[in-house]
């Protein structure tokens, strides 16, 4: 049987599908995220073996991570999960599965997914962009992840916030250094924050409070809302896709949908900017989803 297998590795969770050759998810696992960097190996590796076990099969094998390679060494590097930064983990699983293994940007599997059958199917060019606790961004283009160069094709959140405000100017510090990412004005925290003051995280109750006509609330839904309008008119002055699609815990804002449209075409170069912004199909299964659907992608 021909299988595809995705692994995701997330700061909570390891997930695993195993795709059919029709792309329908045959079986579905989850382990609970082990400390350190040897267990992570084998917990991947205990996954893969297991699933395989189960169907009598082997697949091939790709994995998102929450950073990417390195051209320079193959180490890994920018990822959240700080166990991995620094560390072979594509030869040491290698060398511990017995196989050829491709390792991306978990942004990056979020496009592969959404372009093959998700939100983003059948469209040529898909960036798509992760909101939740950090903001990241993926372009798959005609079936295939762009991650150019230097391997950070996509890499939106950490560029600046365009057009910013005199309030806004220069920005917070960025946990990678630098001042006014992305990620400090558009992620789940930052969003808490500017709601609720340094230290609160959790911006998913805002929008019922806003609703339920909490001012602070929705000052700071709307001040978000025009930030990611302005972030994604950027994208669309360098790439133009021909769609962007959503992921992450505050692609679930309702509000959203309605307001780019609205508030991105002022800030695009082009008379004319119909740019469609749609939430992921698969949701928080679309990472696992385009793991899987690396050794569609070519390179």
């Amino acid at each position: 049987m021909d299988i595809r297998l995705g692994v995701d590795l997330g700061g909570t969770k390891v997930e695993i599908v195993a795709l059919g050759p029709d792309g329908r998810p045959l079986l579905r696992e989850r382990s609970p995220t082990p400390g350190g960097y040897r267990a992570t190996i084998e917990t991947i590796a205990g996954l893969v073996e297991a699933t395989e076990a189960k169907l009598g099969a082997q697949g091939s094998l790709g994995i998102g991570i929450p950073g990417s390679l390195s051209p320079a060494t193959g180490l890994v590097r920018g990822a959240n999960s700080q166990e991995l930064n620094g560390k072979p983990l594509r030869e040491d699983l290698e060398e511990r599965l017995h196989r050829p293994v491709r390792i991306s940007n978990d942004a990056n599997c979020l496009a592969m997914s959404e372009a093959a059958d998700g939100a983003g199917a059948g469209y040529e060019t898909v960036f798509a962009v992760i909101l939740g606790t950090g903001v990241g961004g993926g372009i798959v283009s005609r079936g295939r992840i762009l991650e150019g160069r230097n391997r950070v094709c996509g890499e939106w959140g950490h560029t600046p916030l365009p057009w910013m405000s005199a309030e806004e100017f220069a920005g917070p510090r960025c946990w990678c250094g630098r001042p006014a990412c992305m990620e400090t004005f558009l992620s789940g925290p930052a969003l808490a924050a500017d709601a609720d003051g340094p230290g609160t995280r959790d911006a998913s109750g805002l929008p019922a409070r806003a609703a339920a006509g909490d001012r602070r609330a929705q000052a700071a839904l709307d001040r978000h809302t025009d930030r990611l309008a302005r972030a994604l008119a950027m994208v669309v002055n360098i790439l133009d896709p021909d769609v962007i699609v959503l992921a992450g815990g505050l692609s679930n804002m309702e509000h959203l949908y309605e307001a780019m449209p609205r508030l991105m075409p002022r800030h695009v170069f082009s008379d004319h900017a119909e740019t469609p912004v749609v939430r992921a199909k698969h949701g928080d299964s679309s990472g696992v989803f385009g793991a899987a659907r690396l050794w569609d992608s070519g390179g």
